[in-house]
């Protein structure tokens, strides 16, 4: 299975969610809750990648700094992003993510950005392909 398979079959596909970097953390704590997502790509035209920020990093700086609500989204967003193409394998995409612990990804075809997908998107497509290997198998063996 494929990314782009992933993300065909997310409710919301290709949506992505951005916020530009100037806008502020209450603007990006109002988008997170509206949209329902832990994480919003951050660019100033909707399409470039200029960089993510996450509920993460906003815990992160508040820990350290208690007017963080008071910053701009590109004090506290992540620059270099770890990106991954629409044709990556889901085994591949859900080792990178486990390993550099990220719990979004987002995902850059010959177009640009094309979606982002989290952690729950690559499991349940796991969980998705785990079952159907496995009724297969229990097909297979009680074949009559």
């Amino acid at each position: 299975m494929k990314i782009a398979d992933v993300l065909a079959a997310k409710d919301r596909g290709r949506e992505v969610v951005s916020i530009a970097p100037e806008a502020g953390v209450r603007d990006l704590l109002a988008l997170l809750a509206e949209h329902n997502v832990g994480a919003v790509v951050v660019s100033a035209d909707g399409s470039t990648l200029e960089g993510i920020v996450s509920e993460r990093d906003v815990v992160r700086h508040l820990h350290h700094d208690g007017t963080v609500v008071n910053n701009t989204v590109q004090a506290i967003m992540t620059r270099e992003v770890e990106v991954c193409r629409p044709d990556a394998g889901l085994d591949e995409v859900m080792e990178t993510m486990t390993r550099r612990r990220f719990r979004h990804l987002p995902v850059v075809g010959e177009e640009g950005l094309e979606g982002v997908v989290s952690i729950g998107d690559v499991v349940k497509a796991k969980i998705g392909q785990l079952e159907f290997e496995r009724d297969q198998l229990d097909s297979y063996v009680h074949q009559t």
